[in-house]
């Protein structure tokens, strides 16, 4: 490896390398009726936010109100965490091998998430994944702001030290959150996979460097990049 390469991957997980299928509409659907709101006044709100952290996107539905909001992110986060626990979830077809195929490359590889800690770690122990990648991030982990701030990508590079310039870092993601979170940390690649959220013109406009069919496609465009 060369002082040029792209040496950190940080990599969303629902829609990017895990295969949700809606869960997170339908644990968000479950947390309102759980307070007893209209989640049909919520979802489209909720939709344009993929990828945000949960707590930032109740603290909007509910004009600021910080109890409420966090009411409504622990009947999200519960209503998620028994999703995944009737196993619910899977990993986008190729994402494993990706990651493991980066790794193999010598790049240092961390999973990002707008869920708690304890959801993450639920989705990681669901799919086997606790030592799939070399570190795995929440917004907590990042002082709290999830995205489309920068912090957990910064987080990401301060705590592993694999690269020396923002530019030698890679984001990927389904959602305009994480094109946006990739772009403010000055990340080399910002990297739009078509599995989740979001389409590709969604995710050009807010700074995709690239927009590939899924993550399994990313080891191969960090290399044609780099050549």
């Amino acid at each position: 490896m060369t002082d040029t390469n792209l040496d950190l991957v940080v990599l969303d997980m629902a829609g990017t390398t895990v295969a949700d299928d809606g869960l997170v509409e339908r644990a968000f659907t479950a947390a309102a009726e759980r307070l007893g709101e209209d989640p049909a006044a919520m979802i489209g709100h909720v939709r344009a936010t993929m990828g945000e952290s949960k707590i930032t996107v109740f603290r909007h539905l509910f004009g600021g109100d910080e109890q409420r909001a966090r009411q409504a992110n622990a009947a999200f986060e519960e209503a998620y965490g028994e999703l995944v626990s009737e196993g619910l979830v899977a990993p986008v077809p190729g994402a494993a091998e990706a990651v493991a195929a980066l790794r193999e490359q010598g790049r240092t590889v961390v999973l990002t998430t707008g869920f708690a800690r304890v959801t993450q770690d639920a989705v990681l122990d669901a799919l086997g994944w606790r030592d799939l990648a070399d570190l795995t991030l929440c917004p907590a982990d990042a002082g709290g702001r999830g995205r489309p701030y920068p912090d957990m990508v910064l987080a990401a590079l301060l705590r592993t030290a694999a690269v020396d310039d923002v530019r030698r870092t890679v984001v990927a993601g389904d959602t305009s959150y994480d094109m946006l979170t990739g772009v403010r940390a000055g990340a080399g690649i910002v990297a739009g996979v078509l599995t989740g959220a979001h389409d590709g013109p969604a995710l050009t406009e807010h700074g995709a460097t690239h927009v590939l069919g899924s993550v399994a496609e990313l080891p191969a465009a960090i290399r044609e990049y780099e050549a």
